[in-house]
């Protein structure tokens, strides 16, 4: 009797894990991207609401732009660690909890009363946040097998590029038709419905478990880098308050500038060295040991600079010189996002079909967005929306092919209980791109302006022909319409100098495309320097 009994016992566990139906990973991969989608449209759209929230918490502009920043710190700091979170609180468990953290948050700053309030909750909406796109891009990686990898890719590519874009025109469509407080409000659904479905369809994989086992020593206790957790979040905050204010407090000129790139240089380098020293680190930048990482990586960097920089340049441009709405704006950006939206998929087939070889897909995409900055720099005042629709296509079609081969390059070396590491270090270097290329183009657009006027103004003397024949006849056409003759001379020479304020602004950003573009290029052979692989194929074993 006890040899009939004993085989019964084991099968429990057995009809327990198998009672589980299979779900179809698509509805997994839509499940986790509606989140990210959210809180990658959170990044932006508060920009164009902004004097409006001054107004309604009785605030100046200046104070209320910590809006912006605080997020972006709050999501810095937490992005380096979501492996490791991941990994000690279990990858669902973080990513609801992350969800359910912005949501909250999201409700209390449309609901806040004083600039106070919606400070506090924009540094915990930006915690939660922080999670969200690297543990997405982990679920994804263990969801869909390498040979299918490249298809969901293509999903996650429209999310991060389409949600930075359509933000300033949701935000700004949505504060002239009702009122800012719903910018933040619009999450609380989306943040319901993604909590909803994560918990029904979304499972920790059994490969992660001994990833969480991991993450705890030989006597079950939690071991906490708490030294490389301080390090890194110090750093990082102050890295990202460095380029977010750095020009609005005109650079090292700012004493606390100046203090916020001391402590971001000291902690952040002391933090390499102490990581590469850890076990168990917070970010294992020992990965970047394998040359398929450590080069997509830097993509990953220069993805961020270009799409954040173009985003934000081409917006500023369109309403200061050309009288641009914001939603009109946002139309000219629809066209590259509806190229993504529409090709990103068809890179992913190219891919998975063998049909192209991703380095070589890769390359072609950084050079035609390369080429898309060198054609915007060669705008002029007179250029129209047309051109600038075209333009935007252009660079869509480059970045529609570049994410998804990026990424199958990345995870191409490494085994599969690298991935959730991985996709932390990924997103790290994409968010820090997007900021370096922000502060960049914000800076270098202000310092050109002067440069530019100072050496035209120095061409147009008083005297000048030109200058002087303008003057008189905008000042007979005033007079003409009541002005008096010295109110008329005076409103000519301010017509004049705004207009050489617009070429000169024109030139600025001008010379913003071309830098891009020039960085851009030179960094397409790094391509050529990946490993060759089998794309769709296993990951070596050995690396």
């Amino acid at each position: 009797m006890a040899t009939a009994v004993a085989p019964a016992k084991p099968a429990l566990p057995a009809v327990r894990r198998t009672a589980r139906r299979p779900i179809n990973p698509w509805v997994i991969a839509i499940t986790v991207t509606i989140a990210t989608f959210m809180e990658l449209l959170d990044t932006s759209i508060a920009n164009v609401s902004l004097p409006y929230i001054a107004g309604g918490l009785g605030r100046s502009f200046d104070e209320v732009t910590w809006i912006l920043t605080t997020y972006l710190v709050a999501n810095a700091v937490v992005l380096p660690m979501s492996a490791w979170l991941s990994r000690v609180f279990g990858r669902k468990n973080y990513y609801m909890a992350c969800v359910a953290l912005f949501t909250i948050m999201s409700f209390l700053c449309g609901m806040a009363p004083s600039l106070g309030v919606m400070l506090m909750a924009r540094v915990l909406q930006g915690i939660g946040g922080g999670g969200l796109a690297p543990v997405e891009q982990a679920i994804l990686v263990d969801t869909f097998p390498a040979s299918k990898r490249a298809s969901a890719f293509a999903l996650y590519t429209v999310a991060i590029v389409t949600a930075p874009a359509i933000g300033p025109v949701l935000g700004g469509w949505i504060t002239d038709n009702f009122n800012w407080r719903w910018v933040f409000l619009i999450n609380i659904p989306i943040g319901i419905v993604s909590l909803l479905l994560t918990s029904r369809v979304v499972h920790d994989p059994p490969e992660f478990e001994a990833e969480r086992a991991a993450a705890r020593g030989l006597d079950g206790k939690l071991h906490i880098d708490g030294i490389g957790i301080a390090l890194i979040g110090l750093g990082s905050a102050a890295l990202e308050v460095l380029l977010d204010r750095g020009q609005i407090d005109d650079w090292f000129g700012s004493r606390f500038i100046c203090w916020a790139f001391a402590i971001a240089m000291i902690c952040l380098t002391t933090a390499v060295f102490w990581e590469l020293r850890q076990k168990d680190p917070i970010i294992d930048l020992r990965m970047l040991k394998t040359r398929n990482f450590a080069l997509a990586n830097l993509f990953y960097f220069l993805f961020g600079v270009g799409l954040f920089a173009s985003t934000t340049m081409l917006p500023q441009l369109l309403q200061s010189l050309y009288g641009y709405r914001a939603i009109d704006s946002g139309l000219v950006l629809g066209p590259g996002a509806l190229v993504i939206t529409m090709l990103a998929p068809v890179g992913a087939q190219l891919v998975q079909r063998g049909v192209v070889h991703p380095r070589t897909l890769l390359f072609c995409s950084v050079a035609v967005v390369g080429i898309s900055f060198f054609h915007y720099s060669h705008f002029t005042l007179d250029t129209d929306y047309a051109h600038y629709a075209w333009a935007r296509a252009l660079q869509g079609l480059g970045y529609a092919f570049f994410f998804v081969p990026l990424t199958v390059i990345a995870y191409s070396h490494l085994r599969p209980d690298q991935n959730n590491r991985a996709s932390s270090l990924t997103n790290f270097f994409r968010n820090w791109g997007g900021s370096f290329g922000v502060a960049f183009v914000t800076t270098m657009s202000e310092r050109r302006q002067d440069l530019h006027q100072v050496r035209t103004g120095s061409d147009i003397a008083a005297s000048s022909p030109w200058l002087q024949n303008t003057v008189r006849e905008m000042a007979a056409y005033l007079q003409t319409h009541g002005f008096s003759h010295a109110d008329a001379v005076n409103a000519a020479y301010g017509r004049c100098y705004a207009m050489l304020g617009a070429q000169t602004q024109m030139l600025a950003f001008m010379d913003c495309f071309h830098v891009l573009g020039v960085i851009t290029l030179c960094a397409a052979p790094l391509v050529l320097m990946t490993k060759y692989f089998k794309a769709g194929g296993k990951a070596p074993a050995g690396h």
